[in-house]
């Protein structure tokens, strides 16, 4: 490609076997064309990569050599790209043909905005939703709004807490002037902490109905494995002390801490181990992540109100697995 695309789709791939190329050959057929894909392999060793039969000059594979988790994979092409807008790609999704078409769609209608995410999918169960965008309790937890719900629940576009890494869609520039992805988190929770980050300046996300992506979920990695234990539960933690503002910290703190009693009580005796390592993993690291949050005190311009806006305070909303997005009319649209 002689001149500079419009988007660098990153797709960052470790061991993702039979899923790598069905996704590269579904990205291939989008609707929109104006677009580089950027394959990183993450030091796999399965045949994944090496196998891939890219369909065109629009795409190619990077390799750093090393693993360097989701977050720095994404960071590393998205300080390299010349692009607009980066989409992020898990290699265990499938897209819709007119998934960058969608995107762009939302950048025109909300032009200040810096963060697009998509609707997910079941990769296997194409009536239920994989996901509606991220949500954060105050309390400390983060999940997928609406996982397991039928797909005619979906919300109409509007705001939400954080576009899913999985198949998000961000201002690359603002994406770079913001840090990019905390790359301490290696693996999970970077996109809900990046989603913070753009909330704190005063800036929203926004949830797209039309942005569809098909997704296995944790087709890598696992979706109870250690791995995904572990930095799932070491990384929302890091995330709480990071960026909760700091006068709610004495009224959250006790309610974070009891959420993470019973998260431990409540798992068996396998997953107590998981869970016991990430929560010392997560209290070792406490120093420098309340370090990184005396740093993040400049980009601390938006109001606090609107911040805890986006947030969920609702515990059954936890349980239940609910959504809250917000039209541009500041109407609010939670599913209990």
């Amino acid at each position: 490609m002689t001149a500079d695309p419009t988007i660098t789709v990153i797709i960052v791939a470790y061991n993702s076997g039979d899923f790598l190329q069905p996704c590269i050959d579904a990205l291939a057929q989008q609707s929109f064309g104006d677009f580089e894909a950027v394959i990183v392999d993450n030091a796999s060793t399965d045949v994944a990569v090496d196998a891939l039969s890219l369909p065109d000059e629009r795409f190619r594979i990077d390799r750093p050599g090393a693993n360097l988790g989701f977050a720095g994979a994404n960071n590393r092409i998205a300080r390299q790209s010349r692009a607009r807008w980066i989409a992020l790609l898990n290699p265990d999704t499938r897209v819709d043909g007119a998934w960058l078409e969608a995107l762009m769609d939302g950048t025109k209608r909300w032009p200040d905005c810096p963060a697009f995410g998509s609707t997910q999918i079941r990769l296997d169960e194409p009536n239920i939703l994989d996901g509606a965008g991220d949500v954060w309790f105050a309390g400390g937890v983060a999940w997928r709004a609406l996982e397991g719900r039928p797909l005619s629940d979906n919300p109409p576009d509007g705001e939400s807490f954080a576009p899913c890494g999985a198949a998000a869609f961000y201002d690359r520039v603002r994406f770079v002037e913001l840090g990019g992805f905390d790359e301490r988190f290696f693996c999970y929770c970077e996109d809900v902490d990046y989603g913070f980050r753009v909330r704190l300046t005063g800036q929203v996300c926004i949830q797209l109905d039309s942005a569809r992506v098909y997704h296995a979920g944790s087709g890598t990695t696992g979706r109870h494995s250690e791995f995904t234990l572990f930095h799932g539960h070491r990384n929302r933690i890091w995330v709480f002390f990071k960026n909760t503002p700091l006068w709610l910290l004495p009224v959250l703190v006790p309610v974070h801490l009891a959420i993470n009693l019973y998260l431990y009580l409540r798992a068996d005796t396998e997953r107590r181990g998981y869970l016991g390592k990430a929560y010392a993993a997560a209290w070792a690291g406490l120093g420098e992540v309340m370090q990184q949050r005396r740093a993040l005190k400049p980009l601390r311009t938006g109001p606090v109100t609107a911040l805890m806006r986006a947030m969920i305070w609702s515990p059954l909303l936890v349980t239940r697995r609910g959504a809250k997005l917000t039209s541009s009319g500041e109407r609010v649209s939670s599913r209990p």
